[in-house]
This record gives C-alpha cells, sequence and structure tokens, in this order.
C-alpha cells in the first residue's frame, strides 16, 4: 500500500469525522425557533421545562458547539414504571431512557463527554439552595443548538423522556463551553491518533 492511498484514507476518515461532528448550517433563523417551539408545545420537555427561557436560548444562538451541565437527583427507591406501573428501581428507568436518548443524541452530533457519581456533602457553598441530594454529574456535548432541540422534539427522544422524568424527582440544567484547562477535544486527538495510526501502517508496509 503507497503512502498516498495510507495518507488519503487517514483524511478521508478525519474529514467525514468533521462533516458529522461540526455544524455547518449556522446559527437557528427566526422562522426555525418558530418551528421548534411549536413542536415542543404540549411535549413532556414542555410541561417540566421554562418554554420562554428554552425560546430565549434558541433567539441567542451563535451556531456554536456548547456543552451541558446536568445535575441530577435519581429517586433512591423503586417507583412505578410509567408504562407499566411495576415498581422499578431510578438507575433502571434512567437507562432504559438512554437507551433511547444516545443513540438519537448522536444523530444529532452529539457525544457524552463524561458522568460522575457524586460521592459527598457540598464542601463550598453559599447563597445556594440546600443539597438536595444529587446523584449524577454528567457533561454532553451538543454540536449546535438546533441541534438540541431537534433532539427534544424528536419522536424517538419523546418516547424515551417519561422514563427519565419518572426516575429523576430534581435535576438542573445550563449550557457551558469550555473555556481552558487541559481537556482536548476530539478535533485534536483523533487527529492526533488518526496520524499515528497511519504512520505505523505506513512503518509496516514498507
Amino acid at each position: 500500500m503507497s503512502p498516498f492511498a495510507i495518507w488519503g484514507a487517514a483524511a478521508l476518515l478525519y474529514a467525514g469525522f468533521r462533516a458529522w461532528y461540526d455544524n455547518w448550517r449556522g446559527p437557528l433563523r427566526k422562522d426555525e425557533v418558530e418551528m421548534y417551539m411549536l413542536r415542543l408545545e404540549g411535549t413532556s420537555t414542555a410541561e417540566v421545562n421554562d418554554v420562554d427561557e428554552m425560546r430565549r436560548f434558541l433567539e441567542e444562538d451563535d451556531g456554536r458547539e456548547f456543552v451541558m451541565l446536568n445535575l441530577v437527583r435519581l429517586h433512591p427507591k423503586p417507583i412505578p414504571h410509567p408504562e407499566t406501573g411495576a415498581p422499578t428501581r431510578a438507575r433502571d428507568l434512567l437507562r432504559g431512557y438512554l437507551s433511547g436518548f444516545m443513540p438519537t443524541l448522536l444523530r444529532h452530533g452529539g457525544v457524552p463527554l463524561m458522568q460522575a457519581r457524586k460521592i459527598g456533602p457540598y464542601v463550598d457553598a453559599w447563597g445556594s439552595e440546600p443539597d438536595p441530594g444529587w446523584t449524577i454529574v454528567g457533561y454532553m456535548r451538543y454540536r449546535s443548538r438546533r441541534d438540541m432541540i431537534s433532539l427534544a422534539t424528536d419522536p424517538r427522544f419523546m418516547k424515551s423522556h417519561p422514563l427519565k422524568i419518572a426516575a429523576i424527582p430534581n435535576t438542573f440544567s445550563f449550557p457551558t463551553r469550555p473555556g481552558g484547562g487541559l481537556y482536548l477535544g476530539p478535533r485534536i486527538w483523533l487527529a492526533l491518533l488518526l496520524a499515528l495510526v497511519a504512520a505505523l501502517v505506513q512503518l509496516a508496509a514498507s
């Protein structure tokens, strides 16, 4: 195999990744915001969230990716399954929700970045509400605000969303944008990984 074919294949793989991972459509248009807000009406997402804040977030779209911080408290005891009524652990309900959420998230260019389990009380907090007993902290990367609202109004997501509501009595989420640190996004580490693999293949083929 020639070096050109090896590095060409690596470049094509990376280009395919960037075609999926990056937002190429720019910010939401006003007519898109109205369309998505109409789709949101009457859904379980609209019932438990502030739709005015959602609208403001969409109208201020800058077209860039963002990371959603999620704080979650799971029910400590089994609760009725929203479909069968059978007593079910909250973690099992959450797994059922994620089985529908994750494929939809990936289809919309999003990826889970991190999930962590809370292991202690607040140790540095003031001017805040008391700890309700958070269970999980998670970070989800969204390709764009368009992709987030497309996911929230996707029938596949809405089908599993009642499981999330049943499993989680307390939660709040807000969008963030990484501003520093040692975090290397997939654009960098995947490029480095593909370059390493291509170099190793070239050495093996020579």
